[in-house]
């Protein structure tokens, strides 16, 4: 496992109760990633029936995930692999625009987390949006807060806090928008 946020690591060897040795690397863009690796045959046997493949960018299309573990499932996934971002829209002087984000490789799986949020969350189709390498599930203001409030709806689930610290600020920096 490779990431550039060690909490996750931390956390994957924290779960999998293994604590191999942490090795830095540099990444992409040049920057530091720490590294771990571990083998795990059940857990790898799991990952294949529930559709996470070897090379899963490209070839992932769906996570046979039960509906009560989706919410975990997600946040998981928004850490490893979410955006969020917001601005000021200069244009209007009351709008601040913020969104968050899924990417992939893979649109059949985009297109299945889309439906999925739809049918389990309540959120609108969002966009997805294309470029060269991934594509992008882009949510705006009021999915966004729907999928804020899914997924850190319990405190003491394991999370990434930069991004959920960046996430909650956009959030509480839009001025039509009262935090309870």
């Amino acid at each position: 496992m490779t990431s550039k946020d060690y909490e996750l690591i931390a956390y994957t060897q924290e779960i999998l109760e293994t604590y191999t040795k942490v090795q830095t690397k540099i990444g992409q863009f040049n920057t530091q990633a720490y590294h771990f690796q571990f083998s795990n045959v059940a857990l790898y046997d799991f990952f294949l029936a529930a559709g996470i493949t070897p090379a899963k960018s490209k070839t992932i299309q769906s996570v046979k995930v039960p509906n009560n573990f989706y919410i975990d499932f997600l946040r998981g996934y928004f850490d490893g692999d979410g955006t969020v971002y917001g601005f000021q829209d200069h244009r209007w002087r009351n709008s601040f625009m913020y969104y968050c984000g899924f990417v992939s490789a893979s649109p059949v799986f985009l297109s299945w987390l889309q439906s999925a949020n739809q049918q389990l969350l309540g959120t609108t189709a969002g966009s997805i949006h294309r470029n060269n390498q991934a594509q992008t599930l882009l949510y705006a203001k009021k999915d966004s807060r729907v999928l804020f409030s899914a997924m850190y709806a319990s405190c003491g689930t394991p999370r990434l806090t930069r991004k959920y610290e960046a996430f909650k600020h956009f959030i509480e920096s839009d001025p039509h928008v009262r935090i309870t």
